[in-house]
């Protein structure tokens, strides 16, 4: 093979690297959000946010900080509690997702097709409630991953 031409088979692999560390960071992320969740479980939230905007030097009074201080502020206990639960299952499906693609295991292909598409409506109907910028971004990459690993499963594996 002539040096400057393109291996196929090594341009998948960094595709699916990338897909794999993608859904492993979502999936860390969502760890830490459920872990902050839990936290805020058997505390004073008010006393944590108003602490969290004092670091943060973010002026409560701009509107959006005094939309997300409402929202967070009427959440219930138990609310918070099934919050987390649905939190760390989402975790755990990307963990389990991204370490399959990691390690290159065809399971993990048909799993990531069949977990990234079925919730694509859901994005969709998120969307059509309250658009932005970054739920656009997020429904353009899990489209892409779906439409990417559909026609990946479909070649021929090469052993």
């Amino acid at each position: 093979m002539a040096p400057n031409r393109r291996n196929p088979k090594s341009a998948g692999s960094v595709t699916l690297l990338l897909i794999a560390l993608f859904k492993l960071t979502k999936g860390i992320l969502l760890l830490i959000v459920g872990f902050g969740a839990l936290k805020l479980l058997h505390r004073d939230v008010a006393a944590a946010v108003a602490h969290w905007v004092d670091i943060l030097r973010v002026d409560p009074d701009n509107r959006y900080i005094h939309r997300l201080l409402t929202h967070v502020l009427a959440v219930t206990p138990a609310e918070l509690k099934a919050a987390s639960v649905g939190t760390f299952i989402y975790a755990g499906l990307l963990l389990t997702e991204g370490t399959g693609l990691l390690l290159r295991k065809r399971w993990a292909e048909y799993f990531t097709i069949i977990t990234t598409a079925g919730l694509i409506p859901l994005e969709i109907y998120e969307l059509i409630h309250r658009a932005t910028t970054a739920k656009y971004v997020i429904l353009a990459i899990n489209v892409a991953i779906v439409v990417y690993l559909i026609a990946h499963v479909r070649r021929p594996r090469r052993q």
